[in-house]
């Protein structure tokens, strides 16, 4: 009776180890294979080349013969992974690697750092879950061998609760936004519009009541977490802080558009932001007349003084439009002030005033003449406040 032949080309041992081999080295190497844009050799024989390389390092590790390992059997072999859905069915133009095992052990720590900042500091409920099951799922306690020490850390730190459950085992639960983070996640890849309520006020002039938004992007800021939203009847852009938010969420059906569409938005939003100083985007028609280029920008100018010279000096990308002029002084003597020179919208006034008041008696404007008289009645009345102490 003829032996019987069989149904795949891996029976034979020699195959089968190349098949494993390869596996492993995709495991231990991702985003091998890339090709080198600055390279003049043909792209796919040198990408396919050092995949052979690898996976004859890997070999040699694992003490395993290896034969056949051309670079045609290798292509052989990456679709036979993808047939079995063990890599995706397209193009990896920037390495191989299976599944969703994209980043090297160096790349997994960075990445894991950064959720770990995100986790304790700027506290992201969803993110600190995440991480707390990719830790455990890793084993990389702080008892283990594996064990990623925080090299990393970004600790401005949210001055707000932002877990629910957090809130109830401290007994000073509240409903805000942050019980529907994974549903906002949700409407903003959908381009979904949704339905939120403001309940609280952080200043006399907040809006509270009902929004109907596009919701855009979700932003951590110096100490709270946003919400970058788009009205739907005005086309206002504005970041809105979660936490003002009661736990009222409203999906609207009638409302959708397309991803593209929220990134236009969203981009739009941050072209302000940059334009302008913090988080204050302006009315719906002052945003109408920025946009449209039809809004002039105002040229600021503050001096500061002798102690906090070096800080602003050093501060070299506050702004992209910035201009650092210090006192014309002799070389090698410190200058005395420095005018920091600036074009901001007028919407910008407060937030810029805020972190120039921060240096209190170091900082006096010099221009436009309405920002100076402004800074003079705040001093004004900052003295005022310290008569007969």
């Amino acid at each position: 009776m003829p032996a019987r032949k069989p149904d795949h080309g891996y029976a034979a041992q020699s195959a089968f180890d190349r098949l494993i081999l390869l596996v492993a080295t995709l495991l231990r190497h991702p985003g091998v294979g890339a090709s080198d844009p600055l390279s003049a050799d043909d792209e796919a024989h040198d990408t396919m080349e050092q995949v052979r390389q690898r996976l004859q390092e890997t070999a040699q590790e694992q003490g395993i013969p290896l034969k056949y390992d051309s670079v045609h059997t290798l292509r052989k072999d990456l679709k036979t992974l993808k047939r079995y859905g063990v890599m995706a069915e397209r193009r990896y133009q920037w390495g191989y690697y299976l599944g969703t095992g994209g980043l090297t052990w160096p790349e997994l720590k960075t990445a894991l750092n950064a959720l770990r900042s995100l986790a304790i500091y700027q506290q992201d409920p969803l993110i600190s879950n995440l991480y707390d099951k990719i830790v455990r799922r890793l084993g990389l306690q702080p008892d283990s061998e594996n064990f990623i020490y925080p090299v990393r850390s970004h600790i401005n730190q949210s001055v707000v609760y932002t877990d629910p459950a957090e809130m109830m085992h401290k007994r000073c639960y509240r409903r805000t936004l942050f019980e529907h983070l994974e549903q906002i996640e949700a409407a903003i890849l959908n381009g979904q519009g949704i339905e939120i309520h403001r309940d609280r006020q952080a200043f006399a002039t907040s809006e509270l009541g009902y929004f109907k938004v596009w919701p855009l992007q979700l932003v951590y800021s110096d100490i709270a977490w946003y919400l970058l939203c788009e009205d739907i009847d005005s086309g206002r852009l504005a970041f809105r802080r979660l936490d003002r938010f009661s736990g009222h969420f409203r999906l609207l059906p009638n409302h959708k558009r397309s991803l593209d569409l929220q990134y236009q938005s969203m981009e739009a939003a941050h072209t302000l932001r940059r334009r302008g100083w913090g988080l204050a985007l302006g009315t719906a028609e002052e945003q109408k007349l920025e946009r449209a280029g039809k809004q002039a920008l105002t040229h600021v100018t503050v001096r500061f003084f002798a102690e906090v010279v070096p800080f602003i000096v050093e501060g070299e990308l506050r702004h992209p439009t910035q201009r650092l002029e210090p006192e014309p002084k002799p070389r090698g003597q410190p200058p005395s002030y420095v005018d920091y020179h600036v074009d901001l919208p007028s919407r910008s006034l407060p937030e810029f005033s805020f972190w120039v008041y921060k240096h209190l008696d170091q900082a006096q404007f010099l221009a436009p003449d309405a920002w100076v008289q402004e800074h003079r009645r705040k001093a004004k009345q900052l003295a005022s406040r310290f008569e007969g102490i």
